[in-house]
């Protein structure tokens, strides 16, 4: 009988894995079923997500479908929302109705915007960590860029990478119609960043005017204006826009799973990325609580996940094979923000730069990573070509 392994979840940790899983050496009897599902038909490149802000890069450069990165390989893409996972009867049960049994199963759900954090937030801040929240938040530029006022007010709450990338983007784009400011609740801006990348991105968002408020909670968020609270003194500020990119929460199906699980709700696994009580179970990206080789917890980022997917692709392959499994050891390769049009800071392998030169690096970087050959040629045919295009049609 054919063992059939089910991916839930199509980002980094998912997708990556699925791919690496049609690359390795199967023999014809041994080659698994496999079964990759998300609730989009897209997978998302979520470090480009920035560049749709500023109109730099097109969205099927950074959300191509699943059905075109699967086309060439025998891996099932199945569109449908994970409602349930009974580990007893393996069984995976989806909003539809439907079930998925399985044999094995790699968990790669990743996590959601914690949006009940606040009074208010669920209501009238966006996130900023999917397409659709990115077709969100153009509707609403577009319609504070239609009015008549001088300044669009926003409110930017959260100073780690997502929320200094998305801040300076926000700021070319508003030019200095763009009123901006950063919320941190913590002493300083990417927390655990380089102080290099951390200094870098500092001078960049002082250039564009954007404030950096530290040590600053927000209470609640109404539809004009956020109550904020710094060194016991409680304050409201008016604004146009709260974009909400702190913290991250794990989602229902994980939250309800009966495992050993950390402070955070994130999965505990073993060093070869398995639940310990279950195997046949892989746990991948923001919903697992994953440790460098030196017993650090990693950080819940695409590079993690990326590197992630190799080891889970591997070790199904030696456990269905009967071959012995491989610990994760995570390669930090450093670290790479986008600082608004055509400049970026880059950190790592010896290498700093900023503005312009590591801008390039970063798109190579980027480009070299994309889930399929087929699709780097694509993106890469039309990065060299879009100069000469714009060219030709002023």
């Amino acid at each position: 009988m054919t063992t059939r392994i089910c991916i839930l979840g199509g980002g980094f940790g998912g997708l990556y894995t699925a791919l690496r899983l049609t690359q390795l050496a199967w023999e014809p009897f041994d080659r698994p079923e496999i079964i990759l599902v998300d609730q989009n038909d897209r997978f998302l490149f979520l470090p480009l997500l920035y560049e749709l802000v500023t109109g730099e890069l097109e969205i099927w450069e950074v959300a191509p479908p699943f059905m075109e990165l699967l086309a060439s390989t025998q891996v099932q893409f199945l569109q449908g929302t994970v409602l349930k996972i009974d580990t007893t009867e393996k069984q995976a049960y989806l909003q539809d109705g439907s079930s998925l049994p399985y044999d094995h199963l790699v968990l790669a759900l990743g996590g959601e915007t914690p949006l009940d954090w606040v009074s208010g937030a669920a209501d009238h801040a966006l996130s900023f960590r999917s397409l659709n929240d990115a077709y969100l938040l153009e509707e609403r530029l577009k319609t504070l860029e239609s009015k008549e006022t001088d300044k669009i007010r926003v409110a930017v709450i959260g100073g780690g990478y997502s929320g200094v990338e998305l801040a300076c983007k926000l700021g070319d784009r508003l030019g200095d119609r763009g009123r901006l400011r950063i919320l941190e609740q913590g002493s300083q801006i990417l927390n655990a960043s380089s102080d290099f990348n951390r200094n870098t991105a500092q001078r960049s968002l002082d250039s564009r005017g954007i404030w950096v408020d530290l040590e600053t909670r927000v209470k609640a968020i109404s539809t004009d204006s956020l109550t904020l609270e710094y060194k016991g003194q409680t304050d409201v500020i008016p604004t146009d826009l709260v974009l909400w990119t702190a913290g991250t929460q794990v989602v229902s199906p994980i939250k309800e799973l009966p495992f050993e699980k950390n402070q955070r709700g994130q999965l505990i696994t073993s060093s070869t990325l398995q639940l310990a009580s279950h195997p046949e179970i892989f746990a991948i990206g923001d919903l697992a609580a994953t440790q460098d080789g030196s017993g650090q917890p990693l950080p819940a980022t695409a590079q993690v996940a990326y590197q992630q997917a190799d080891y889970v692709a591997w070790n199904l392959w030696a456990g269905i094979t009967g071959r012995p499994p491989l610990p994760f050891r995570y390669f930090p390769l450093g670290e790479m923000l986008s600082l608004g049009l055509d400049s970026a800071t880059l950190s790592g392998l010896g290498l700093k730069l900023e503005g312009t030169p590591a801008y390039v690096l970063r798109r190579l970087a980027y480009l070299y990573r994309m889930p399929t050959l087929d699709h780097q040629l694509k993106v890469g045919f039309n990065w060299i070509t879009k100069p000469l295009r714009e060219l030709i049609q002023s």
